[in-house]
C-alpha cells in the first residue's frame, strides 16, 4: 500500500517531548564531540523552511499532495531543531534565533540566490526535476535518520538516546513519502533515471553540506559514519537508494565518507 497523505496529515504534530527529562543534561552532561553534532542538526533542522522556500518556486508548488506533505514536514523539522535547541540550552548554550540568525546572515548573499538556481534548474530538469527532488529528499532523510542513530549509540546517553528515537519515527514517516514518490516517478522511465542518476552524482553531497562550514561537515561525517559502524550505517543508506528503479550502484553515502576522510 502507497503512502497515505490524509493519514499522515492527521498524525503530524510536533515531536512528543512529554517524559523527556532536560534538566538531566545539567547533571549529566553530554562529551563535546556529541554537542557538536547537536549543534549541526540543530541548524540543519531549522534551516528547512529555506529549503522549503527554494522548492516553492518550482513546479513542486502546483502538486497539491507534494505542498500538503511539505507543509507538515517544515513544521515537524523546526519542531527538531527546537527539541534540539533544549538540549543546548541545558547545557548552557544559544539556540534558536540565536544560532539560526547568525547562520542566515552569514549565508545571505548565497541564499539571496539560491531560489533562483532552484528556479532554473528546475526548468533545465523539466520532468525530470520531480523525480530528482523527491529521490533527493529520500537520500537526505535516510542519511538524517541514520545520523541521529549514529549519534544515540556513540553518546550513549539514556535521555539523549530516548529524544533522538521520536525523531527518528518522525523522520521515518518522511522517508515514507519521498521514497514512495521517488519510486513512483522514476519507475519505467529510462530518460528520468538517467536524468535523476547525473544530478545525484554531479551535485548530491552530505546534508547540510551547503550550509554549514566545511570543518563542521568533515567532523560530523567523520564522527557519525568513521570507522566500521559508520561505514555499516552509510552502506545501508546506499542499500536503500539501490532498491529504486534505475540507480543501483551509485554508493552515494560511502563515497562522501570516502571524501570526508580523504
Amino acid at each position: 500500500m502507497g503512502f497515505n497523505i490524509d493519514n499522515y496529515k492527521r498524525r503530524s504534530a510536533p515531536v512528543a517531548l512529554d517524559g523527556v527529562d532536560f534538566t538531566v543534561f545539567e547533571r549529566d552532561p553530554l562529551d563535546h564531540d556529541s554537542l557538536r553534532c547537536i549543534r549541526y542538526m540543530h541548524d540543519i533542522e531549522h534551516h528547512t523552511i529555506c529549503y522549503l522556500r527554494d522548492l516553492l518556486v518550482t513546479p513542486a508548488h502546483r502538486d497539491h499532495e507534494m505542498t500538503t506533505f511539505l507543509t507538515m514536514w517544515a513544521l515537524e523539522e523546526y519542531w527538531h531543531g527546537e527539541a534540539l535547541g533544549a538540549v543546548l540550552a541545558a547545557h548552557g548554550e544559544p539556540c534558536g534565533g540565536d544560532r539560526v540568525t547568525p547562520m542566515r546572515t552569514r549565508l545571505k548573499v548565497k541564499e539571496s540566490l539560491s531560489p533562483v538556481f532552484f528556479g532554473l534548474g528546475s526548468a533545465i530538469a523539466g520532468r525530470s526535476f520531480a523525480a530528482i527532488h523527491m529521490t533527493w529528499g529520500a537520500i537526505n532523510e535516510w542519511t538524517a535518520q541514520a545520523a541521529y542513530g549514529r549519534l544515540a549509540q556513540r553518546a550513549a546517553h539514556p535521555t539523549l538516546a530516548e529524544l533522538l528515537r521520536r525523531i527518528m519515527r518522525q523522520e521515518g514517516g518522511h522517508i515514507d513519502f519521498y521514497a514512495s514518490q521517488a519510486a513512483k516517478r522514476l519507475e519505467g522511465d529510462r530518460l528520468v533515471q538517467r536524468a535523476t542518476r547525473f544530478a545525484l552524482r554531479r551535485f548530491w553531497t552530505p546534508v547540510g553540506s551547503d550550509v554549514m562550514p566545511d570543518d563542521e561537515v568533515v567532523f560530523v561525517g567523520s564522527h557519525l559514519f568513521g570507522g566500521p559502524d559508520g561505514r555499516a550505517a552509510a552502506e545501508r543508506v546506499d542499500r536503500h537508494i539501490d532498491r529504486l528503479p534505475g540507480l543501483a550502484g551509485l554508493h552515494l553515502a560511502t563515497r562522501a565518507n570516502e571524501r570526508l576522510a580523504a
